[in-house]
């Protein structure tokens, strides 16, 4: 196969660059330095705000000076995830990256394409005289993908252009001019761990290998959640068998669907060739469910060293009951567009030691009434199971604004370039342009970005060909505002 050119190659050059430089959520410290020192190389002004988001300004193109300023706005951190079987540490390797066709990945973890891609063009801007443009702010906030904290704590005026191109969304061809809003809630089980009782025989349930994804712009893909599979043997297990908890660790991050799930369980020592079969039989009939959408997913049982305590009872079933009721997946569809209105991802459990279950999930929606609504659910669901229940305060969504200049602009230049109409449409995920809406009330707002495929995951992917697509349409934009 031919090998598919990388461009435009000084984009791709600055991924390379970017994706150099260690840059996890809330440990970005590197990665603003490097910003820093880039733009400072450039000569342009250049500021780092108390929260740790970085401005780089550039002044016009001759000629091009009575503009509005244009502000491009990516963030800077990633999400961190890699297959078990690799070794790598995030704050301290680069991401390696490879070409497989017209798709560019990582060896074994995530990409960083979200966003370090937006990162790479407005860098490439930064760097090339040759651009025409007016007046630009390039902006990297940090740490976004766990809790959107820079651009919340982004004070009103660190900006000052009137127009904003979010270049964080994952669809070529798409225009994206809204987004949910989201919130996270916890539960936390504490009791005090009861000695294993006699008789009981130790099994390590593992799944593993499932597609995972965006928890918000892929829950309507019908991929299986690792948690909620889990959750389904275990509440089995537990009304056939007295299946008790010893220990569990599932899920991850909150903003991604559960990939992996394991858990330690003690069962009686003469359902143990019951429960075997009946986890086989199990596997198989969510091989059935999930056919078309987890191809590659595993389910292990091995017998395991007898530990010596177990969930007490009582705590063990309110426990298991919650994790099987509780919502998970779409909640409500819009009534005016093809969309996600509401959902809810179950993220994580784990007995973060002896004691102690925390588990987390996050809720999204367009309409707020409803992303409480949602949150509520969840959280009656684990207050009835007598957990301790936190609700985040979560961040806002962006309405559309229906007389936007930059969409026109960058509906009028998409069409003049590829002689089709882009699609304009919102996202079941949550874009730094909720935050800004509220601190910057009159700022105009479109997103859009190059095809990006399993992100928040170690198959995300970057479709080649529309890096050069999205660059042609950004540069147009930028010309004709």
């Amino acid at each position: 196969m031919e090998k598919i050119e990388l461009k435009p190659a000084h984009v791709f050059d600055m991924f390379a660059r970017i994706n150099a430089v260690p840059r996890p959520s809330k440990r970005e410290e590197k990665m603003i330095a490097f910003l820093r020192d880039f733009g400072e190389s450039l000569g342009l002004e250049t500021l780092v705000d108390e929260t740790g988001n970085v401005l780089i300004r550039k002044p016009a193109t001759p000629g091009m000076e009575q503009k509005p300023t244009v502000i491009l706005q990516s963030h800077m951190d990633m999400v961190c995830e890699k297959n078990n079987d690799v070794e790598f540490d995030f704050d301290k390797d680069a991401i390696q990256t490879y070409v497989d066709g017209e798709w560019m990945k990582a060896k074994g973890t995530t990409l960083g394409a979200d966003d370090g891609i937006g990162c790479a063009m407005e860098m490439a801007i930064l760097a090339d005289d040759s651009i025409k443009h007016g007046p630009l702010e390039c902006v990297f906030t940090r740490d976004e993908e766990t809790g959107l904290t820079g651009a919340e704590g982004m004070k009103a005026g660190f900006m000052t252009g009137q127009m904003l191109i979010n270049l964080d969304s994952e669809d070529e061809g798409e225009l994206f001019v809204s987004c949910a809003g989201g919130c996270r809630t916890s539960a936390v089980f504490r009791f005090t761990p009861e000695a294993t009782p006699a008789g009981m025989f130790f099994l390590q349930l593992t799944i593993k290998g499932l597609t995972g994804g965006h928890s918000g712009d892929d829950i309507d893909k019908k991929r299986a959640n690792a948690n909620k599979l889990l959750a389904r043997f275990l509440y089995d297990g537990m009304k056939e068998w007295g299946l008790r908890l010893s220990d569990i660790q599932a899920g991850g991050l909150h903003n991604a669907i559960p990939r992996e799930a394991s858990c330690l369980v003690a069962v009686p020592n003469k359902y143990k060739e019951q429960a075997r079969a009946r986890w086989n039989i199990f596997a198989a009939e969510v091989e059935e469910e999930f056919c078309s959408t987890e191809k590659t997913m595993e389910f292990l049982m091995e017998s395991a060293e007898a530990a010596p305590t177990v969930l007490p009872k009582e705590v063990n079933d309110r426990l298991i009951s919650s994790l099987q009721a509780v919502d998970n997946g779409i909640y409500a569809m819009s009534q005016d567009i093809a969309l996600v209105e509401t959902s809810s991802n179950l993220a994580s459990i784990k007995q973060t030691e002896p004691g102690i279950i925390f588990i987390n999930s996050s809720q999204r929606s367009s309409l707020l009434s409803n992303r409480l609504n949602m949150a509520h659910t969840v959280a009656a669901v684990f207050e009835l199971a007598g957990a301790e229940v936190e609700i985040g305060e979560g961040y806002p969504g962006w309405a559309m604004n229906p007389n936007s200049e930059i969409l026109r602009i960058a509906r009028e230049q998409y069409v003049k370039l590829f002689q089709k109409e882009p699609i304009v449409r919102g996202i079941h995920a949550g874009l730094e342009c909720g935050l800004f809406s509220e601190k910057y009330p009159g700022l105009d707002m479109v997103s859009f970005g190059p095809t990006l495929r399993g992100v928040h995951s170690p198959d995300e992917r970057l479709l080649i060909p529309t890096v050069d697509m999205v660059w042609r349409h950004l540069l147009a934009i930028l010309e004709n505002v």
